[in-house]
Protein backbone atom coordinates (compact mmCIF):
# COMPACT_ATOMS: atom_id res chain seq x y z
CA UNK A 1 0.00 0.00 0.00
CA UNK A 2 1.27 3.47 -0.83
CA UNK A 3 2.40 5.96 1.74
CA UNK A 4 2.01 9.71 1.66
CA UNK A 5 5.29 11.60 1.83
CA UNK A 6 5.10 15.40 1.85
CA UNK A 7 7.01 17.03 -0.99
CA UNK A 8 10.50 18.16 -0.04
CA UNK A 9 11.47 20.77 -2.64
CA UNK A 10 14.98 21.04 -1.21
CA UNK A 11 15.76 17.64 -2.83
CA UNK A 12 15.63 18.81 -6.44
CA UNK A 13 13.78 20.46 -9.30
CA UNK A 14 10.33 18.87 -9.46
CA UNK A 15 10.04 19.92 -13.13
CA UNK A 16 12.60 17.26 -14.16
CA UNK A 17 12.03 13.52 -14.00
CA UNK A 18 14.82 12.89 -11.50
CA UNK A 19 13.93 15.92 -9.42
CA UNK A 20 10.26 14.94 -9.32
CA UNK A 21 11.16 11.46 -8.08
CA UNK A 22 13.45 12.90 -5.39
CA UNK A 23 11.03 15.62 -4.25
CA UNK A 24 7.97 13.33 -4.08
CA UNK A 25 9.79 10.08 -3.18
CA UNK A 26 7.85 8.13 -5.83
CA UNK A 27 7.82 7.57 -9.58
CA UNK A 28 6.13 10.13 -11.79
CA UNK A 29 2.84 9.08 -13.40
CA UNK A 30 1.16 10.30 -16.56
CA UNK A 31 -2.06 9.77 -18.44
CA UNK A 32 -1.19 8.68 -21.95
CA UNK A 33 -2.99 9.85 -25.06
CA UNK A 34 -4.76 6.47 -24.98
CA UNK A 35 -6.39 7.43 -21.65
CA UNK A 36 -4.38 4.85 -19.70
CA UNK A 37 -2.22 5.51 -16.64
CA UNK A 38 1.56 5.09 -16.90
CA UNK A 39 4.24 5.35 -14.24
CA UNK A 40 7.84 5.85 -15.29
CA UNK A 41 11.24 4.80 -14.04
CA UNK A 42 14.78 5.49 -15.20
CA UNK A 43 16.85 2.47 -16.20
CA UNK A 44 20.41 2.07 -17.49
CA UNK A 45 22.27 -0.83 -19.03
CA UNK A 46 25.53 -1.34 -20.90
CA UNK A 47 25.33 -0.18 -24.52
CA UNK A 48 26.84 -1.92 -27.52
CA UNK A 49 29.97 0.21 -27.12
CA UNK A 50 32.36 -1.18 -24.48
CA UNK A 51 32.59 1.03 -21.41
CA UNK A 52 29.48 3.04 -22.31
CA UNK A 53 26.10 2.93 -20.59
CA UNK A 54 22.76 3.95 -22.05
CA UNK A 55 19.78 5.17 -20.03
CA UNK A 56 16.13 4.92 -21.06
CA UNK A 57 12.61 5.45 -19.76
CA UNK A 58 10.56 2.44 -18.66
CA UNK A 59 6.83 3.13 -18.68
CA UNK A 60 4.58 0.74 -16.74
CA UNK A 61 0.98 0.62 -18.02
CA UNK A 62 -1.85 0.15 -15.50
CA UNK A 63 -5.35 -1.25 -15.90
CA UNK A 64 -8.36 0.96 -15.31
CA UNK A 65 -10.89 0.40 -12.55
CA UNK A 66 -11.06 0.30 -8.78
CA UNK A 67 -8.13 -2.12 -8.40
CA UNK A 68 -5.32 -0.97 -10.72
CA UNK A 69 -2.97 -3.74 -11.78
CA UNK A 70 0.09 -3.98 -14.00
CA UNK A 71 -0.94 -4.29 -17.65
CA UNK A 72 2.37 -4.23 -19.54
CA UNK A 73 5.20 -1.83 -20.22
CA UNK A 74 7.00 0.04 -22.99
CA UNK A 75 10.62 1.16 -23.13
CA UNK A 76 12.14 4.13 -24.89
CA UNK A 77 15.35 3.96 -26.84
CA UNK A 78 18.53 5.10 -25.10
CA UNK A 79 18.05 8.79 -24.35
CA UNK A 80 21.36 9.50 -22.62
CA UNK A 81 24.77 7.90 -22.38
CA UNK A 82 27.53 7.89 -19.80
CA UNK A 83 30.72 6.15 -18.77
CA UNK A 84 28.89 4.49 -15.87
CA UNK A 85 25.36 3.54 -14.92
CA UNK A 86 25.20 6.48 -12.50
CA UNK A 87 26.50 8.90 -15.14
CA UNK A 88 23.91 7.82 -17.74
CA UNK A 89 21.07 7.94 -15.18
CA UNK A 90 22.22 11.32 -13.90
CA UNK A 91 22.03 12.80 -17.38
CA UNK A 92 18.60 11.32 -18.05
CA UNK A 93 17.31 12.54 -14.68
CA UNK A 94 17.59 16.15 -15.90
CA UNK A 95 14.98 15.58 -18.63
CA UNK A 96 11.99 17.92 -18.16
CA UNK A 97 8.69 16.22 -17.30
CA UNK A 98 7.10 17.69 -20.45
CA UNK A 99 9.75 15.93 -22.54
CA UNK A 100 9.09 12.64 -20.72
CA UNK A 101 5.38 12.97 -21.53
CA UNK A 102 6.27 13.73 -25.15
CA UNK A 103 8.38 10.55 -25.37
CA UNK A 104 5.43 8.53 -24.03
CA UNK A 105 3.03 10.11 -26.54
CA UNK A 106 5.34 9.44 -29.49
CA UNK A 107 5.87 5.83 -28.45
CA UNK A 108 2.13 5.24 -28.10
CA UNK A 109 1.46 6.87 -31.47
CA UNK A 110 4.04 4.55 -33.05
CA UNK A 111 2.41 1.56 -31.31
CA UNK A 112 -0.98 2.48 -32.82
CA UNK A 113 0.53 2.89 -36.29
CA UNK A 114 2.24 -0.50 -36.02
CA UNK A 115 -1.00 -2.18 -34.96
CA UNK A 116 -2.78 -0.99 -38.11
CA UNK A 117 -0.06 -2.21 -40.51
CA UNK A 118 -0.03 -5.69 -42.02
CA UNK A 119 2.25 -8.03 -40.08
CA UNK A 120 4.60 -8.42 -43.07
CA UNK A 121 5.26 -4.66 -43.16
CA UNK A 122 5.88 -4.52 -39.42
CA UNK A 123 8.33 -7.44 -39.68
CA UNK A 124 10.44 -5.54 -42.23
CA UNK A 125 11.28 -2.98 -39.51
CA UNK A 126 12.38 -5.63 -37.01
Amino acid sequence: MGQFHPADHTRGDANTIGGYMAVHQRPAAFEGPDGRAYSVDLVAQPSDEPGRWGAFLLFVRWTTGAQPALDGHIESEFLSYGISEEDALGKLSTMPLLSVRSVLSKMLDAEVQDSTRPWWDAMKDS
